[in-house]
């Protein structure tokens, strides 16, 4: 079915605004460039009473220089704009090309980094609609001996084995950004790699976002600008496809041996899955073979693979050597 419900269109001017339309309609439902949410409501699984659009509320849009070196990101700039934009490019690289990589051009052009983060899982049994875990029910269908779970987690499964979709999530959590969200009357920051849940704290979420809450924005501090970076996708598909394991790697080196690295690996758990194995490893130790020896037997050190998704293993393995190698250049 790809015909949509009925559903009043807000569209705030200010936050202000945008707030008092979400306290008043209990199931609104926020959407900016809407290329995850379109596809809920096509499909009939989730059908809000009402849309709030925040795209008109011109302080969550744009990019701009932050004191310390770093750089703020409003919720409603769109992937194309982060991908082009030369602060960017300059001081995170790999930032802007996970956002390059996102999908399709035409749905960069209108998709948001904030909605990006913000999307929900991609497991075809959720969003086909099954009565699963996640959507209140009592069993999880992706988790059976003859599921379709080629694209699950090989971490942290509580009841729930879907994955994080969003390829700038680890990126974010790797140049240790904070999301800054309207709560009420209050702003609330928010450390990346505490923004992003698992279903064991709330397996109706993804996000601490709650109902209400509006992602104002992204700090991205000057903590790692201009280090070597390095993010890497694999995917069946070179465009419009989610990954199948993604990388990012913040490093510095000094005399030839790394000083300080940051390292997160996405799609294999629901959350961006920090890599500190890896970094304890790394750090002090020149680049080389001998090192990448031991990166690929600690990377996906834990994993527990589930009926089709064992190739996901060796695949982390390898980007994490190919993100160390990268140093060596």
């Amino acid at each position: 079915m790809d015909v949509m419900h009925n559903f009043e269109l807000y569209q705030p001017g200010s936050i202000a605004d945008a707030q008092a339309i979400l306290a008043d309609v209990k199931d609104a439902w926020i959407i900016a460039g809407g290329k995850d949410s379109l596809d809920w409501f096509k499909e009939r699984v989730k059908q809000p009473s009402a849309l709030v659009d925040i795209t008109g509320i011109a302080e969550l849009h744009g990019i701009a220089a932050g004191d310390d070196g770093g750089l703020w990101i409003g919720a409603t700039t769109t992937l194309t704009e982060v991908a082009e934009d030369g602060a960017v490019r300059d001081k995170f690289p790999m930032l802007a090309k996970a956002a390059s990589l996102v999908a399709s051009p035409q749905i960069r052009h209108l998709g948001t980094i904030g909605g990006n983060v913000s999307q929900d899982t991609r497991c075809l049994y959720y969003r086909d609609g099954f009565p699963c875990y996640r959507a209140g029910g009592n069993t999880c269908y992706a988790n059976t001996p003859t599921a379709m779970n080629r694209e699950h987690t090989l971490y942290e499964a509580s009841r729930c084995v879907a994955v994080t979709p969003s390829d700038t999530a680890p990126v974010l959590v790797a140049l240790e950004a904070v999301m800054l969200i309207q709560r009420g009357g209050a702003k609330v920051e928010v450390a990346a790699d505490d923004f992003f849940i698992g279903p064991d704290i709330d397996i109706t979420r993804m996000t601490v976002l709650q109902r209400g809450d509006i992602l104002l924005g992204i700090r991205v501090p000057g903590t790692w600008a201009g280090s070597h970076q390095y993010f890497e996708k694999a995917a069946d598909r070179a465009s419009w496809d989610f990954p199948l394991v993604n990388i990012a790697m913040a490093a510095r080196t000094e005399g030839g041996k790394i000083t300080a690295a940051s390292m997160v690996c996405g799609a294999v758990q629901c959350t961006p899955r920090r890599l500190s194995d890896v970094e304890s490893l790394i750090v002090g130790e020149a680049p080389g073979a001998d090192l990448e020896g031991l990166v690929k037997r600690v990377a996906a050190r834990g994993a527990r693979p589930l009926t089709f998704n064992q190739f996901k293993k060796p695949l982390m393995e390898n980007l994490a050597v190919r993100a160390v190698r990268s140093l060596a250049v």
